[in-house]
This record gives C-alpha cells, sequence and structure tokens, in this order.
C-alpha cells in the first residue's frame, strides 16, 4: 500500500496540489484521474520522489519515504517499477537489452540470468519472439508491451504508469490495461496509473481518486463513478464519452 497525507505544492504563486489524502491499495489497479492541469502528473512525482511536495508525507507501507534518508530512498526506488508515457525506450538498445537495462543498474546479476528474466517477461507481455528486434521496428503498441515487461522485470512491490494509452488507438488500449491489471493482481502488487482515459476508468479502475485544480474531490470505484453525484466528475465523465464516440466515427 501506498499513503500520501496532505501532501500540497506550488509551483510561483500556482497551487498545483492542495492538501491531497489518498490510499494506493496493494493488488489493485489505482488511478488517478482528471482534466489536463489537475495536477496529477505533478501527484505521481511527488511519489515517487522526483519533485519534493511543500507539505505532507509519502508512505510506502509503513516507511516514511518524504523523510527517509538516502539510503531507505534508495531501497524502495529499487522496488518500484515505472511505465514512462512516451515509452522512454533507448533507441542504441534493442528490446531485450532495454528489458534489461533495470537489472544492469540495480543489480550484479550475470548476463545470463538478467537475459533469462528479461526473456521470461517479454514472454508475460506476449512478445517472446521480440527480443532481438530494434526499437524502431516494432509498433507503439509493442512499444508499451516492451516497456511495462521492463517495469517488472526487476519483481517490484509498486509500479506506476503514467498515461500508458497515450497514442495508441482504441483496441490497443483495452489490451494494454488488460495487460497491467492481470499484472497487478498476478503479482500482488501496489499500481498506480495516471490517466484520462474513462475507457480505462471504467475497464480497470478498481481505486479511483478525481483531481480538479489541485484538489481531490472524489474516491470511488468504476462501478460508483457514473453516479457520484460530484457535478466537476459528472462533466469529465461526459466530455470523455463524447470524446471517445467522436474518436470511433
Amino acid at each position: 500500500m501506498i499513503k500520501v497525507k496532505d501532501i500540497s505544492k506550488k509551483f510561483g504563486d500556482k497551487i498545483v496540489l492542495d492538501g491531497i489524502d489518498a490510499e494506493f491499495e496493494q493488488g489493485k489497479t489505482n488511478l488517478i484521474i482528471g482534466s489536463s492541469g489537475t495536477g496529477k502528473s505533478v501527484l505521481l512525482k511527488c511519489i515517487v520522489g522526483l519533485i519534493n511536495p511543500d507539505e505532507g508525507r509519502v508512505f510506502y507501507d509503513l516507511r516514511n519515504f518524504t523523510e527517509a534518508d538516502k539510503e531507505m530512498r534508495s531501497e524502495i526506488r529499487r522496488e518500484i517499477g515505472m511505465l514512462f508515457q512516451g515509452g522512454a525506450l533507448f533507441d542504441s538498445k534493442n528490446v531485450e537489452q532495454n528489458v534489461m537495462f533495470p537489472l544492469d543498474v540495480l543489480t550484479k546479476m550475470p548476463l545470463s540470468e538478467k537475459q533469462d528474466r528479461a526473456n521470461l517477461c517479454l514472454k508475460r507481455v506476449g512478445l517472446e519472439n521480440s527480443n532481438k528486434k530494434a526499437v524502431s521496428e516494432i509498433s507503439g503498441g509493442m512499444k508499451k508491451r516492451v516497456g511495462i515487461a521492463r517495469a517488472i522485470v526487476n519483481n517490484p512491490n509498486y509500479l506506476f504508469c503514467d498515461e500508458p494509452n497515450s497514442g495508441l488507438d482504441p483496441q490497443t488500449s483495452i489490451l494494454i490495461d488488460e495487460l497491467i491489471h492481470e499484472i497487478t493482481h498476478e503479482l500482488n502488487i501496489t499500481t498506480i496509473v495516471v490517466t484520462h482515459d474513462m475507457n480505462s476508468v471504467i475497464g480497470i479502475g478498481e481505486n479511483v481518486i478525481f483531481l480538479h485544480k489541485g484538489h481531490k474531490l472524489w474516491e470511488g470505484n468504476n462501478a460508483d463513478i457514473t453516479h457520484s453525484g460530484v457535478a466537476e466528475l459528472d462533466d469529465f465523465v461526459f466530455a470523455n464519452k463524447v470524446m471517445s464516440q467522436m474518436r470511433d466515427r
């Protein structure tokens, strides 16, 4: 479980996050949703330590990450897997080498073991025959699957996904959502997904928090979101439905 308590962040005079409290449950797909500019990505960066909050604390299980020393922060970061919005794959490395990268950085594992682990993860995401392919040879959906394989190669306890469906067609987006959901349950990890895609919310939103102008206005699950009673969330859901219908035409 990851818990954030009273997280606030300003950039200059602009308040981006204002007193956010939330719990992200282990073994579930936890979604942070909201329109662009609502603070979703800033909250994610505060949780993983890429940005220091002005106030508040972040807990990984019972460990206070915000006040942790360098050694404990490094220990927690070794337990984290990241799936980046743009994929962030290295063009100079083939698929297998990209997946092995966290093991190169974080472990002293022999090459043969790293290859075995990378190939096991590639098989899990349906890319067992793509080891030696160049990044330029694979599709956008395949790049996201390589990114997932890389994110889980170090057996993480926590998985963070920043807009995992960005740039993908609806069918591929569903496949990526299902893969993230399945892996979360298989590994019993705490997964946090930042998204504005309502299809993802309805498909895998087991625990959802809705941000609006830096405030958390609602928390619940995908079964309850369409009758939340929160006007701003209703507007967000309706706008996404309209956009989805336009894309499907």
